[in-house]
């Protein structure tokens, strides 16, 4: 499992970690411990003094509806007996957009000491705008640290600083109906390779009945996350940062018109998407669910969900396309600790991050998981894991799949939180309109996302 991300692997992590044996950079934070002069501290045992009580906000209560319910609150009460100094308020994080809620609660000084699901690429403006402690002291004396991939870190670290501990990964893969695959008489082992494949696929999943269609593809709001793939796949980038951290934008480059060429014969040529490009993500993973749907890229954090549902499916590395590529995307989440609260919570939250991501915490949510038949997580953050042991409930084929997928990852283009939008509209241009000039889009958006967002951002970075 380690192996599986030692090329590109940029991934990043989300579960529980670390023994709290190393909890901060003092060991163990919020503890005096001082001798006066000849005494010892056992000739004086009030020469040592108990830790201070410290409270800290941690916005992880669990839901009762959680399926993993019981052993988390097991887990939240284990760290009160271990650290009874430290007292963790526990708070349900809102409905809602988590990521704005997060920014709105620190602007208006009402975050959380700790927080779990700072994404990437995200996280990076998050550091820059001050939301994100400087934890390089804390990360130097961790002695877990080895255990989580150096790659996993690339965007928790600004300037050689470490602002973050990977806490969640996920990659991302083509599911695929076997059932429909032999019913069009293909071989439901034999996933496509190639854009060539995905079309010949594609085309002979389709139904005279137009009771399912062959590939449910992502072209709402979000459509930029799943388009930089196929721009990957055809051998570029939606972006290009500079080593003097300047960015240019490549939405009119060769790839990306290649691949917003392939996006309109999906479309329009080869008849192979769904009707409404523009539906919701929900409702395209609700047409795989409801077998509406043979084809679908996303999370392979969705195993759970489809085993529970009792599809007979696959999961696959991606196409490659013209440029005889195909990586993964990986994404994820760090934890990261408010820079504004007291440096005895700053401590605390770390001991508490530390045990939540230990090894020990990680295999309890793990054996919970295959003794409740439940599917454990396929890819753990840290090295240490092996899912490969907790998995009965699922085929080892399918174990392997998650593996292979994850072997060649890449992450989200640079900027995308503030570029998404502009690419976005040229993407839905082109599906939504048979006759729109791709080239006249890209170079809409561009000069646009130039104007509004490049032009200002590499002005700041190099003023």
């Amino acid at each position: 499992m380690r192996k599986r991300f030692a090329s590109l692997l940029t991934v990043i992590a989300m579960v529980s970690v670390m023994s709290a044996c190393a909890s901060s950079p003092n060991s163990n934070p919020g503890v005096s411990s001082t001798n006066t002069g000849e005494q010892s501290q056992t000739e004086n045992p009030a020469a040592s003094t108990d830790p201070e009580e410290v409270e800290i906000v941690i916005w992880d209560k669990v839901r009762d509806d959680d399926p993993a319910k019981t052993i988390k609150m097991q887990i939240q009460h284990d760290f009160d007996t271990k650290y009874p100094h430290i007292k963790v308020k526990h708070e349900v994080l809102a409905e809602g957009n988590d990521r704005q809620i997060f920014l709105t609660a620190m602007a208006g000084g009402q975050g959380p000491d700790a927080y779990q699901l700072a994404h990437f690429p995200v996280v990076g403006d998050w550091i820059r705008q001050g939301f994100a402690l400087d934890l390089s002291e804390y990360w130097a004396n961790y002695e877990d640290k080895e255990q989580f991939l150096p790659s996993a870190m690339e965007h928790a670290t600004v300037e050689g600083k470490v602002y973050g501990i990977p806490n969640s990964l996920y990659v991302m893969g083509l599911f695929y109906n076997k059932d429909h695959f032999a019913d069009a008489g293909l071989d439901p082992e034999a996933p496509p390779q190639t854009w060539e494949e995905f079309v010949e696929v594609g085309e002979k999943l389709i139904q005279k009945d137009n009771s399912r269609y062959p590939y449910a593809l992502l072209g709402m709001d979000w459509a930029d996350w799943y388009f930089e793939y196929y721009v990957w796949q055809a051998g570029g980038d939606l972006t290009t940062l500079h080593e003097d951290g300047t960015v240019e934008l490549d939405f009119t480059k060769e790839a990306t018109v290649k691949a917003l060429e392939f996006y309109r014969d999906m479309k329009w040529e080869h008849n192979m998407v769904q009707k409404n490009v523009l539906q919701s993500y929900d409702e395209n993973m609700n047409d795989f669910v409801q077998e509406r749907a043979s084809m679908v890229v996303t999370s392979h954090q969705w195993i759970p969900g489809f085993v529970n549902n009792g599809l007979n499916f696959g999961f696959a590395p991606l196409p490659k396309g013209p440029a005889g590529v195909a990586p993964s995307q990986a994404g994820g989440q760090f934890w990261i600790i408010n820079p504004t609260i007291t440096k005895a919570k700053q401590d605390a939250s770390w001991t508490y991050i530390t045990y939540m991501m230990s090894k020990e915490v990680q295999e309890k949510l793990m054996t919970f998981a295959e003794e409740e038949g439940q599917v454990p997580e396929l890819l753990p953050v840290r090295s240490d894991v092996d899912p490969s042991q907790y998995t009965s409930s699922v085929s080892p084929e399918l174990v392997a799949s998650v593996q292979k997928v994850a072997e060649h990852t890449q992450l989200e283009y640079y900027l995308k939180e503030r570029l998404g939008p502009y690419i976005t509209k040229a993407i839905q241009t082109v599906l939504t309109d048979e006759n729109a000039d791709i080239m006249s889009a890209l170079k809409e958006a561009e000069q646009l996302a130039q104007k509004e967002v490049i032009d200002p951002y590499n002005a700041e970075i190099k003023p």
